[in-house]
């Protein structure tokens, strides 16, 4: 299956955009990249930046690895994007404040009761509370693909806790300072400006009753987190306090958090944990992590968490395959960006259409993350495939299929020299009460493995820096 490649397009030579990254390959010594390289790497190992799996005796070890050679987009294809993802988004934060109040999509028979209502992200304790400026996921990373046929498509909506933007910072970073003639040859949107555009839309959702200047903080579960090292480094470019649920406490449902000078009133929490871990007394008791009583605080209106409780219920895949019907019922709108196509293995034509083609697609769970519990049909074995069958008959509405798309490739510098390799790309947006913002590029995710289209990280993927350029003349 032909890919869309990011440089060459559909043929062999360079498009526009990459000229200026065709030429500097042309001319560097593959030797040289090799170093590059290794200072890339370097200079991530002694920034701190790791990445643990959990369940991996060498986590604390491992970096995610950088490419060198950047992924470049114009300006009018970011504009495309950019419209598409600010629809999208909005669309989700309708989706939201809707299913926690009326239901009206629910009562029109556009998604059905049960994966809304029955969803293990749903939270009853967020019924009927009212959020300041209706806004579920103030922080949304969409991911987003391209195709053979050169188009976007949508391809996860990552509405809880999205990951990643500390790479999309340092990536930017560790390229300009491998290579400041690139930087100078070309006019790069920059991306420096996210902490501040993240700090602006999480203080404009403050409470109402909150001060001019909301006490803003970042809680954490603590060092022993795989992304532990993006908490540490937000915060510290938020310039807003690192804390953990014992830094905390709420008292006459108000937060307060602990500080040498006294008690200090808190008005947003960007939190990095769980909904599960929140509130030991609401959700899991054993809980060590939370802060009692902070959902009374939530639901009284004293305290903003970003993002909101029961954002899961956007995350879920099986709702990602009514995201047509959501843009259309909330905006009145056709979608800008296409979904993948999907099947829903809950319906039973869609079943036996799956179950009849398990070695031609992917199949994965609706509640998975990471590259975990999916199957890839073309590239598994038919041991693995007789396996993954009979958990689908045993439990159909657990998956969704789609085709096993062409992702875009992208040059990538691997140990034989430059080669394509399958990208995605993870866009970070920002809803906050007076707009949405979005800093132009985003987080690509490239799979290192020849032939193997699993980006995530956990699974043997890398990053780039992702620039966006003016229209070539």
């Amino acid at each position: 299956m032909a890919a869309f490649d990011e440089m060459y397009g559909m043929g062999d030579t360079a498009r526009p955009a990459y000229r200026t990254i065709k030429s500097w390959l042309d001319q560097s010594d593959p030797e040289n990249l090799k170093r590059r390289q290794k200072e890339a790497e370097f200079l991530f190992r002694r920034v701190g930046i790791t990445f643990a799996v959990y369940g991996d005796a060498e986590a604390e070890e491992r970096i995610i690895p950088f490419d060198i050679v950047p992924r470049v987009l114009t300006s009018s294809e970011w504009g495309t994007l950019h419209k598409g993802l600010v629809q999208r988004v909005t669309a989700l934060n309708r989706f939201l404040t809707d299913v926690y109040s009326g239901g009206d999509i629910v009562r029109a028979g556009i998604v059905p009761e049960d994966l809304v209502y029955q969803n293990p992200s749903f939270r009853p304790e967020m019924v009927g509370v009212k959020l300041p400026h209706n806004i579920y996921t103030q922080i949304a990373g969409i991911d987003v693909i391209r195709t053979d046929d050169k188009d976007f498509y949508v391809l996860e909506d990552n509405a809880r806790t999205p990951s990643g933007v500390s790479y999309m910072l340092e990536n930017r970073d560790v390229q300009m300072r491998l290579f400041p003639d690139l930087f100078a040859e070309t006019r790069i949107q920059p991306v420096e400006n996210y902490p501040d555009e993240l700090l602006a839309t999480l203080k404009s959702v403050a409470p109402l009753t909150s001060p001019s200047e909301p006490t803003v903080v970042l809680m954490t579960p603590g060092p022993l987190n795989s992304a532990y090292y993006e908490h540490s480094f937000l915060a510290d470019k938020l310039g807003v306090e690192l804390v953990e649920g014992r830094d905390l406490f709420v008292m006459d449902q108000i937060v307060y958090m602990r500080t040498t000078r006294g008690p200090k009133r808190v008005d947003v929490i960007y939190r990095r944990i769980d909904d599960d871990f929140l509130d030991p007394m609401v959700f899991r008791p054993d809980s060590v992590l939370g802060v009692p009583g902070l959902i009374s605080a939530y639901r009284a209106g004293n305290v903003t968490l970003a993002n909101a409780v029961g954002t899961g219920v956007a995350d879920d895949k099986a709702i990602y395959t009514y995201m047509p019907e959501i843009v259309k019922f909330y905006l009145g709108e056709e979608p800008i960006l296409k979904n993948v196509p999907t099947w829903r293995c809950r319906e039973p034509d869609a079943l036996k259409y799956v179950l009849e083609h398990l070695g031609e697609l992917v199949v994965k769970e609706v509640q998975g993350s990471g590259g975990y519990g999916m199957l890839v049909g073309p590239k598994s074995t038919k041991e693995q495939i007789d396996a993954f069958r009979d958990k689908l008959k045993a439990h159909p509405d657990n998956f969704i299929a789609q085709p096993t798309l062409a992702l875009s490739t992208s040059p990538t510098f691997v140990g034989e020299g430059i080669a394509p390799r399958h990208v995605d790309l993870r866009p970070f947006v920002l809803s906050g009460a007076d707009k949405v913002r979005i800093v132009p590029g985003g987080l690509t995710r490239v799979a290192l493995k020849e032939g193997s289209l699993v980006v995530n990280s956990s699974q043997g993927g890398g990053t780039k820096d992702t620039w966006i350029i003016e229209d070539p003349e």
